[in-house]
């Protein structure tokens, strides 16, 4: 993970901010929590202001971007928090979980460090297909498919809670399917710089091409005339909540 984002982290902050209404789903998920830890913390995204809040992320460049105020970080690896047990109310993770090269030796260690409960932000495979992988990028979710499993969460949490996370349409966190309603945000090399996904493809100009003509013809908007007027999306963005 650490030399992913010390490739990809760069400019991360610039198209990732943190989207008032995820924000709201993570907080209440927090609950009564008055002290997090926030492991494979990135540039700090969605860190609550009003709890006392410590960081924990493997990679320099990330940590560079946190914005001044931000909860104090140490470099560090999810395997082998910094901390004593139950130093903290809850652990949270956020889209970072899959990076973790021993997801189950995090879990255990967020149950560790936590004396209440754990909170994470995934994604499961949706019911409904994204149409950028459905009809240009089918290899990320294969991929995905096989990064992406609650399997760890139900070996490692004696139970957990899943609550969706619907994606807006004008969502301000540019992950993967944050510009489901805004085609173009895909043509940018900034945005795509952002989303891990496509920093484990080649040369996607083809690609881009092929949906850059869609766009313009009107194909894109043909062929999903029924989003375009929808608000928001659940395309399998989850949060795991483990009462411990």
């Amino acid at each position: 993970m650490r030399a992913l984002y010390d490739t990809l982290g760069k400019g991360y902050a610039d198209w990732r901010r943190p989207d008032p209404r995820i924000q709201a789903a993570i907080d209440a998920a927090l609950g009564d929590a008055k002290s997090v830890v926030n492991v494979g913390a990135g540039a700090g995204s969605y860190e609550p202001r009003d709890r006392a809040v410590a960081a924990v992320e493997p990679s320099q460049v990330m940590i560079a971007q946190r914005s001044r105020g931000a909860a104090p970080v140490v470099q560090g690896s999810a395997s082998a928090l910094p901390f004593s047990d139950k130093s903290f109310d809850a652990a949270m993770a956020l889209l970072t979980v899959h990076h973790w090269p021993d997801i189950r030796a995090g879990l255990r260690e967020m149950m560790r460090a936590a004396c209440k409960r754990v909170v994470i932000f995934t994604w499961d495979v949706p019911e409904t297909p994204f149409w950028l992988t459905r009809d240009y990028f089918p290899e990320i979710l294969e991929h995905d498919r096989k990064q992406f499993s609650l399997a760890p969460y139900r070996e490692v949490f004696a139970r957990f809670e899943t609550r969706a996370v619907p994606v807006p349409h004008d969502c301000s966190d540019g992950f993967l399917c944050a510009y489901w309603r805004r085609p173009r945000m895909y043509l940018d090399g900034g945005a795509r710089a952002a989303i891990s996904s496509f920093a484990r493809l080649g040369d996607v100009s083809a690609t881009l091409a092929r949906l850059r003509r869609d766009i313009d013809d009107g194909s894109w908007a043909r062929r999903n005339a029924e989003l375009l007027d929808r608000a928001e999306m659940d395309y399998g963005y989850r949060l795991i909540i483990a009462e411990l």
